[in-house]
């Protein structure tokens, strides 16, 4: 598939299945993805940041059986779902974060005790069936991860990306600096 082709299906993604409510948040998950990439965008960080942020959460419109994770009452494992889908297209700087993005938010709770006051009720609720905030060892491992800070930043700009009615860029604003970052990935 080319990069036109994958661009044209990243917004049908954000269209169709992004524009859905959640019934566990205020807003749409493309709301809210593009909020995140706006924050990061905001806060003059790199385009492969701004990508990873605006990417992040699209495993869960890839899930195989796409239904509320709390309603399952398990992990729906968007992060690898995610990460595995553009890994063809991005290159790891920008997948990494997305795949890592989940333990992002349970090194956060296990290693900063005002950051479980930060979430919001569906992402306490998704804590649980993720691990639960990280024990020591778990810590120390992902700590060694590279691009783990990347991953951090993903989590504390997730949070700014909760408003409803927040006017923020559409997917198509993003285009360009996709295509390229797939450009770049191609030629690596």
């Amino acid at each position: 598939m080319n990069s036109d082709d994958f661009l044209n299906q990243l917004s049908d993604l954000f269209t169709t299945h992004g524009a859905k409510g959640d019934s566990n948040q205020r807003l749409s998950n493309a709301e809210h993805m593009l909020q995140t990439a706006a924050a990061a965008r905001a806060a003059n960080t790199d385009d492969v940041l701004i990508a990873a942020c605006l990417l992040h959460d699209i495993g869960h419109w890839l899930h195989p059986e796409p239904v509320d994770a709390l309603k399952r009452s398990k992990d729906d494992c968007h992060e690898d779902i995610g990460a595995q889908y553009l890994a063809p297209h991005f290159a790891d700087p920008v997948i990494r974060p997305v795949a890592l993005h989940v333990a992002a938010k349970r090194y956060l709770c296990a290693t900063e005790p005002d950051y479980f006051q930060k979430l919001s009720p569906a992402s306490v609720r998704t804590l649980e069936h993720q691990g639960g905030p990280m024990d020591a060892a778990e810590v120390a491992d992902f700590q060694a991860i590279t691009d783990h800070q990347n991953a951090i930043a993903i989590r504390r700009w997730d949070e700014y990306g909760k408003v409803p009615g927040l006017d923020v860029p559409s997917f198509d604003a993003y285009r360009p600096m996709l295509r390229e970052l797939m450009t770049t990935k191609r030629e690596n």
